[in-house]
């Protein structure tokens, strides 16, 4: 992971809790991972996407003391609609903010960042949004129109292209597809957007790193394209 992270001559990452990331548990492998990163320069974002399935106070409790213990002012999250009062209250607790990462028509609690929205409104300000832009406009949801109604909610993004936008398995490296990219950073930029955008690879895992390598040079070319 380091060393796919270095050439794309980026110092951010967005860990996930699995033990070729940066595990949650044993608390060794936590600190050794936690040291190698520091070791690189490389600096740790956020943490997800992390699930909250069960209302138990310590499943919840130790996923926030994790993000604590990382180092990481935001955890991308997955709580259900049941969970998500005990995980507001953790988000009060540790101060630590909560982005709701939508997953698509196979999500029955959350397929649209906009599901997310009418949801956390009532709730504590450091709720937010992770837009995955696939899985956004798989649901037939424009992304740019979603983001501007998102506004400050707007915590995290997870970018990705696809061939077809209806189809999850059509996924290809950025700029490949059909993903309005410049229109979403312009969308980002009109709400004064200060989070990341995450780069999630998904396809070609026996050898990924062409295929970032390529979705971050064309990102760069777009912003750079934009006066950036």
């Amino acid at each position: 992971m380091i060393d796919f992270v270095k050439q794309l001559n980026t110092p951010w990452l967005n860990v996930k809790d699995v033990s070729d990331h940066l595990p949650m548990k044993p608390a060794s492998a936590t600190d050794d991972a936690l040291a190698a990163y520091k070791a690189a320069g490389i600096e740790l974002t956020a943490a997800g996407v992390i699930y909250f399935p069960t209302k138990d106070p310590a499943d919840i409790e130790q996923k926030f003391a994790y993000a604590k213990k990382i180092g990481v002012p935001l955890i991308v999250g997955s709580p259900t609609r049941e969970t998500l009062p005990a995980v507001e209250a953790l988000v009060k607790q540790y101060d630590i903010r909560l982005a709701i990462h939508n997953h698509g028509p196979e999500d029955k609690e959350w397929p649209s960042p906009l599901d997310v929205l009418k949801a956390i409104e009532p709730m504590d300000s450091r709720i937010g949004l992770c837009i995955d832009v696939g899985h956004t406009a798989r649901t037939g949801t424009d992304v740019v129109d979603a983001i501007h109604k998102g506004g400050a909610r707007v915590f995290d993004i997870h970018m990705k292209d696809l061939a077809d936008l209806s189809k999850k398995e059509s996924q290809v490296a950025v700029g490949d597809g059909k993903m309005p990219v410049r229109a979403i950073f312009e969308a980002l930029n009109a709400i004064g957007y200060k989070g990341y955008v995450d780069l999630e690879y998904e396809i070609q895992e026996n050898d990924p790193l062409p295929g970032m390598v390529k979705s971050f040079a064309f990102m760069r070319g777009v912003l750079a394209g934009m006066g950036y």
